[in-house]
């Protein structure tokens, strides 16, 4: 499939591109790595007028320490996030998350960690070509009234299937978002509507600059779990991203998090609530725990990645 035709913009700053982004932003949209959006382009889901590339914007590229969080700009590569020391040493959830996403290739040369928590949500309705669609009724993520997801939903079903989001999520991250003048950091669980027809919460002239995660304490834990048809290149069909603080082997602090389930990652509070105070070691917890983590998201999976 050929891509649609367009202009392509290569701006050498952040604050180029922003203003590009500015002129353009009823028709732009921004090229990270493109291993989303190129693709969508070609299945004619989308047609952009200008491609705003952010491959020559090099401050967009790092990992480092500063005011208590690593910082990480969200033009750095996955597999350079990857095999930072900083995130090496301190956040293997997210080595593991990351270890999860694509294939080789698409870590070394072309996918970035701002592009995957800004992927669009997907479906198997929806993610089709133009040809397959044409079979049916648009559906509400094509600006329809119908989801085939789930019969009789007023509402997009699509799903976050970002593999970072629930991990960084579960380790408080935060995001900083920058338009044509000005910036603002808020919690990366913020960052999503939980509107499946437009599932991120930020304005058409916005870019996501940076995610900054709090340095974990020595006593905690966190990990990474995701299930998939094949290990490498799928996107998950669920996930769950967990941290726990730990102190005297009693667990202190809990955040679970699932994706790839609903329109966002969900933030399973009840279910991270019921560890807190108990003992590392009691299993009945733990597995009470699992069970309200279950019982919770199973409310909001829908048949839109062809398993049950």
């Amino acid at each position: 499939m050929r891509l649609p035709r367009f202009d392509y913009l290569r701006p050498a700053t952040t604050d180029e591109a922003l203003e590009l982004l500015f002129q353009h932003r009823a028709e732009g949209r921004i090229l990270a790595g493109g291993t989303d959006l190129l693709v969508r382009m070609k299945q004619r889901l989308l047609r952009p007028g200008y491609l705003i590339s952010l491959k020559s914007i090099r401050s967009m590229r790092y990992v480092r320490q500063a005011d208590g969080h690593i910082q990480i700009g969200a033009g750095t590569a996955l597999s350079a996030v990857r095999n930072a020391e900083l995130v090496q040493k301190n956040l293997p959830g997210l080595v593991h998350a990351l270890a999860s996403i694509g294939a080789p290739s698409i870590q070394h040369h072309t996918g970035t960690i701002g592009g995957n928590l800004c992927q669009e949500n997907r479906c198997l309705y929806y993610n089709q070509s133009a040809f397959l669609r044409s079979a049916r009724q648009p559906c509400h993520k094509a600006g329809g009234q119908i989801c085939y997801a789930l019969e009789g939903s007023d509402r997009c079903r699509s799903t976050c299937q970002s593999d970072c989001a629930p991990m960084l999520i579960a380790l408080n991250a935060s995001v900083t978002v920058a338009r044509r003048g000005s910036q603002r950091t808020i919690p990366l669980v913020d960052l999503y509507s939980a509107r499946g027809e437009q599932p991120l919460a930020l304005e058409p002239d916005e870019i996501l600059v940076e995610i900054q995660v709090p340095m974990p304490d020595h006593d905690s834990g966190q990990a990474y779990e995701r299930l998939s048809y094949r290990s490498a290149i799928d996107f998950p069909m669920v996930a769950v991203g967990v941290n726990v603080r730990i102190a005297k082997r009693m667990i202190e602090d809990a955040r679970i998090v699932v994706g790839a389930v609903s329109n966002a990652p969900l933030l399973l509070a009840k279910a991270s609530q019921r560890l807190v105070g108990q003992a590392t070691a009691d299993h009945e917890t733990l597995q009470a725990a699992a069970t309200i983590a279950r019982e919770h998201a199973s409310v909001f999976v829908v048949n839109n990645v062809n398993a049950p």
